[in-house]
C-alpha cells in the first residue's frame, strides 16, 4: 500500500502533487493565519441565525474575522431572539441588525453576503444579493427548483459575481485528488459511482429544539414563509421546515447534495437524462417527507445510485462513497482514498502508477480544516475573482438531479431530463442496442480475454 509520502516514486508524480498543492492543509492553515492589510478585508453580513447560522458564525466566520480575513459588519434575521443572537454572538450594534434582508443589501459597506435560511428562500434572497452587486455564500442546495437554479446560474454568469454553493466536501482534499485520478485515466471510462448515508434516533431527523419564546408576535411568518404556501403560524413548521415539502426536500437536497456534490466535481459537471426515487415514512410519522430514500440517477455514460436511512445507522455501512472505472475504482475512506485496479487492468495501472495499488491518506487535521478551507476559498475567490471550487454551474447540475428524484418520489414515476434544452422532457432517447459478431474471444491466440482474467 502506497503512504502520501511515498508519492514521489510514482511515475506522472505531478498529478498528486499538484493536487496535494491544490488542498494542502498546511497552505490554508498558512493562509488562514496570513495577516492582511486593511484593503483586503472583506465585510461580510448574514441572512439567518439559526442554528446552522451559528454554526457559521462561531466555527468559520468570527475566527476568521478574528486573524482579519473578513469583518461581520451586518446581520439579519425575522425572529426576535434570534436577531438578540447577533448582537451577543457578533457584538453588533442595533443598527447593524435588519429585519428585512433586502434593507441590508442595500448597505454599500457589505462586500458579501452569506445566506443561511431554509431552502424555499434561497433563489429570492441570493438574486436580490445579486442585483445589489453583492458576493454570494448561499448553504445547500442551491435552490428549492430546477427552474429558480437556471434562473440563478445565468444570473451569476451574466453578474460576474462570485458565488459559492455551501457545501464543504468540494473543499475536502478527498474530492479534489479523486477528480485528479478520474483526469489522469487512472480509473479509465466511468462507468457508476455511489454514496449513502445512515443515522439513527429514536426521534428521526431534524426534530431540531423548538423554542418556547417563539410565537406568532416574535416571529415575522409572513416573511418566512414568502412565496410558500400560506398558512397559520406554526413553531413546527418554522424550526422543523425540512420535513415539510413546502420548504425542502427532505433527504434529497439535504443529504444527496453532500454526497453527489463530490462526486460529480470528480467525473465532470453534467446534467442527468433519467432519474428515479424510492423510499418512504417508515418510522417518524411526523413528517411530510420520507426517512428512508434512495434515488438514481443516470447520466449519458453512468449512472449515480444514492441511498439514506434515517433509523439503521449500519445502513451505509457496506455502501462507500465511490466512483467505479473500467479500469480502477475509487473509494472515499475517512482517511483519505483508495484507488485499486481491475484484476483485468493490473499491468496497466502499474505502468501508469508505479504501484499495485493507492493508499492516499489526508492529514489528521483535515476534518475539521476542510469545514473552514470552504470558506476561505469563497473569500480568495471574492479577492481574486476567479471561480470557487463549487460555482454556480456546478450548483445548477446537481440541483436537476437531487429536485428530479424529489420528483419522481413524489409522483411516484421515473423523471426525464434533456440535456441539451435544460428541460425536464415527457420522452427520452431510445436505449440502444447492439448486434454482436458471433466470434469467439476466447479461442487460443485471441488477445481478448474472458472477462475474468489478464492475459499478455
Amino acid at each position: 500500500m502506497l503512504k502520501t509520502e511515498d508519492l514521489a516514486s510514482i511515475s506522472r508524480r505531478d498529478l498528486l502533487s499538484n493536487a496535494g498543492k491544490a488542498v494542502s492543509i498546511a497552505s490554508l492553515a498558512a493562509s488562514a493565519t496570513r495577516v492582511l492589510g486593511a484593503n483586503d478585508r472583506i465585510n461580510v453580513a448574514i441572512i439567518g441565525i439559526g442554528n446552522l447560522g451559528l454554526r457559521h458564525l462561531r466555527e468559520r466566520l468570527l475566527p476568521l474575522g478574528a486573524q482579519n480575513r473578513l469583518q461581520m459588519v451586518a446581520a439579519c434575521d425575522i425572529y426576535t431572539k434570534a436577531k438578540e443572537r447577533a448582537h451577543d454572538v457578533i457584538g453588533l450594534q442595533s443598527k447593524d441588525i435588519h429585519h428585512d434582508y433586502r434593507d441590508m443589501l442595500e448597505r454599500k459597506d457589505v462586500d458579501a453576503v452569506v445566506i443561511v435560511t431554509p431552502e424555499h428562500l434561497h433563489h429570492v434572497m441570493a438574486m436580490a444579493a445579486l442585483k445589489a452587486g453583492k458576493d454570494i455564500y448561499l448553504e445547500k442546495p442551491m435552490t428549492r427548483t430546477i427552474d429558480e437554479a437556471r434562473e440563478l446560474a445565468a444570473a451569476v454568469r451574466k453578474s460576474g459575481k462570485i458565488l459559492q454553493v455551501g457545501s464543504q466536501y468540494l473543499s475536502d482534499p478527498r474530492t479534489h485528488l479523486a477528480r485528479e485520478v478520474v483526469e489522469k485515466g487512472w480509473i479509465g471510462q466511468v462507468v457508476g459511482a455511489q454514496a449513502s448515508s445512515s443515522s439513527n434516533s429514536l426521534y428521526g431527523m431534524w426534530e431540531y429544539r423548538v423554542e418556547p419564546e417563539a410565537t406568532a408576535k416574535t416571529v415575522d411568518w409572513s416573511a418566512f414563509l414568502g412565496a410558500a404556501p400560506k398558512r397559520p403560524f406554526s413553531a413546527e413548521r418554522y424550526f422543523r421546515w425540512r420535513k415539510y415539502w413546502d420548504y425542502s426536500g427532505g433527504i434529497g437536497p439535504d443529504i444527496f447534495y453532500h454526497e453527489l456534490s463530490p462526486l460529480l466535481f470528480a467525473v465532470g459537471s453534467q446534467f442527468p437524462v433519467r432519474v428515479s426515487a424510492h423510499g418512504g415514512i417508515l418510522f417518524s410519522r411526523n413528517r411530510e417527507v420520507p426517512d428512508v430514500y434512495s434515488m438514481t440517477a443516470e447520466y449519458e455514460d453512468f449512472s449515480v445510485e444514492l441511498s439514506a436511512n434515517s433509523s439503521c445507522s449500519a445502513f451505509g455501512a457496506n455502501r462507500p462513497k465511490a466512483i467505479f472505472g473500467r479500469e480502477a475504482t475509487i473509494t472515499f475512506g475517512a482517511k483519505g482514498i483508495d484507488v485499486r485496479p481491475e484484476p483485468l487492468f493490473r499491468s496497466k495501472f502499474e505502468k501508469a502508477t508505479g504501484a499495485k495499488e493507492l493508499h492516499l491518506e489526508r492529514d489528521s487535521a483535515v476534518d475539521a480544516a476542510f469545514r473552514m478551507a470552504h470558506v476561505v476559498n469563497f473569500l480568495d475567490s471574492v479577492r481574486s475573482r476567479k471561480q470557487p471550487h463549487y460555482d454556480a454551474d456546478l450548483g445548477y447540475r446537481v440541483t436537476a438531479a437531487i429536485q428530479l428524484g424529489v420528483d419522481s418520489y413524489r409522483e411516484s414515476r421515473m423523471m426525464l431530463f434533456d440535456p441539451q434544452s435544460e428541460r425536464v422532457t415527457a420522452h427520452a432517447p431510445k436505449r440502444p442496442g447492439y448486434e454482436g459478431t458471433g466470434e469467439n474471444y476466447d479461442e487460443p491466440g485471441s488477445s481478448a480475454t474472458d472477462g475474468r482474467t489478464e492475459k499478455g
